[in-house]
């Protein structure tokens, strides 16, 4: 009886994770053990697997392999493909990267955290471009979500796409602000068989958007290519920034991107960063949260019409209507484990100058100059230097031994100081400050709001906190 690995599949190892399945379909990889590794390695289509020579440990390793799906029977000499064969990268693993192709950007966004409207903003070169897809390809990375500045305005876009997509790198997400989103752009995508995940932004209904956009007719031009991309296929996430102004628009303009075929809109507020701190200020965040918790039954009151995602606050989804998710709260953690920034582990933001950081945030403050370009130092070399992997290996211990305060706080054992990155936007010199949001949360009584104004418009619905002091 003789197994080989399915078509799809590609055996990979990395520095400290040596051994892995990866799906080349979606980029993802599943991890195995060295015993798992010996089985699959039996299954190169020229070892009889019925053999007695073979352990049964083995067997039933190769047994579970294929309940699995990750093998199949096959005739004898029906081995692996080349680029299935086992590869092992140079580097420690990163399975996704949010690369900012441009910093230019044919808009002019009053909250810009780059201040893309400057001309002077950056854009590499072509063959700088594919100087780091080629980096990114040494070392395994799987994945890659595109942004900007504004990416589509790279006359040499689509090239990128097809150097990434013949390295085998999947483009999964494009970010944009929807005006060169056209039939033309999506039929080139769809000719490639590519089918990525659109974000693209949305700021309100009643002439908010092209406010804070800074361009008239940009809602016009987004509203288009919302439309053009549900009749194409693509699956759309749209980014909304809430401040004072429209804050009173979240209803209407949720209904109205959940009529243009969107699938889940994520709102974030202004952040204190580029272009808005330079005109327009802080937005308070009472505002915000109250905002968001009027919403909630409205939602439900709606039909639960679009999946929403309102940044350090709540998360549902239509598809489980019992269920929602509090941002910020946690059972209780075990500060030696528990990281700080645990997505920051696998995952990297490059910077429109090239530079390889732990978030996108960075890229708004002046830490981001403590990091080396992909032209001053390998990927490699940029993703394991002592700088870079002090902010991911942070644990809630070393948090709390900066902020004594925060050891002593009845919440602790729920929170540990929140997101690094909006830590960094209250204060960009201290990154072991702690997160407004986070301390509002739990010192507003948001999370006891939040749990009543569900439980109100969805009884059914499944109360994530399990400390009954919090509620």
């Amino acid at each position: 009886m003789y197994y080989r690995l399915k078509d799809k599949y590609l055996l990979r190892g990395w520095e400290k994770l040596p051994y892995a399945i990866v799906d080349s379909t979606t980029g993802t990889a599943n991890f195995l053990m060295p015993k798992q590794m010996q089985a699959v390695e039996l299954c190169g289509g020229s070892i009889d697997l019925s053999s007695s020579f073979i352990p049964d440990d083995l067997k039933h390793e190769v047994s579970e392999m294929e309940n699995r799906g990750y093998i199949e029977q096959c005739r004898q000499g029906e081995g692996l493909k080349p680029n299935q064969e086992y590869r092992k990268y140079p580097s420690r693993y990163i399975s996704s990267v949010q690369w900012s192709v441009t910093g230019k950007c044919n808009y002019r966004c009053k909250h810009c955290y780059m201040s893309a409207p400057d001309v002077n903003a950056h854009q590499i070169s072509h063959e700088e471009a594919m100087n780091i897809i080629d980096q990114l390809a040494e070392c395994g990375v799987m994945q890659v979500q595109l942004t900007g500045g504004e990416p589509l305005i790279r006359e040499d876009f689509l090239e990128l796409v097809d150097a990434l997509t013949e390295r085998g790198i999947l483009v999964t997400q494009i970010y944009s602000n929807g005006a060169l989103v056209n039939k033309k752009f999506l039929t080139e995508l769809q000719n490639r068989n590519l089918h990525p995940l659109f974000l693209m932004s949305y700021d309100g209904v009643d002439g908010w958007h092209d406010w804070l956009r800074g361009v008239n007719g940009a809602e016009e031009l987004v509203n288009r290519a919302f439309a053009l991309c549900r009749d194409m296929g693509f699956n759309v996430l749209s980014n909304m920034t809430l401040h004072e102004g429209n804050l009173h628009t979240l209803r209407a303009s949720i209904n109205h991107l959940a009529e243009l075929g969107v699938v889940q809109v994520k709102t974030a507020f202004a952040s204190n960063l580029g272009e808005w701190k330079k005109t327009q200020g802080k937005v308070s965040l009472k505002d915000v949260f109250q905002a968001y918790l009027d919403y909630i039954p409205h939602w439900y009151e709606d039909g639960m019409p679009i999946s929403i995602f309102f940044t350090s606050f709540f998360i549902a989804n239509p598809n489980e209507p019992d269920k929602y998710t509090i941002i910020g709260y946690n059972d209780s953690y075990d500060p030696d484990e528990t990281l700080l920034c645990g997505h920051a582990r696998s995952t990297s933001y490059i910077s429109p100058d090239g530079r390889p950081m732990m978030c996108g945030l960075l890229a708004g403050i002046k830490m981001q100059e403590e990091y080396p370009t992909m032209f001053e130092k390998k990927f490699s070399e940029c993703i394991d230097r002592p700088e870079y992997m002090k902010l991911i290996d942070m644990r809630a211990s070393d948090f709390l031994k900066v902020n004594r305060k925060c050891g002593t706080c009845r919440f602790t054992k729920h929170c540990y100081g929140g997101c690094r990155g909006v830590a960094l936007i209250d204060d960009e010199n201290n990154l072991m400050g702690t997160s407004s949001t986070v301390c509002e949360m739990y010192y507003g009584g948001w999370i006891k709001k939040i749990v009543e104004a569900v439980k109100k418009a969805r009884p059914t619905a499944i109360c994530p906190v399990k400390d009954e002091s919090l509620l």
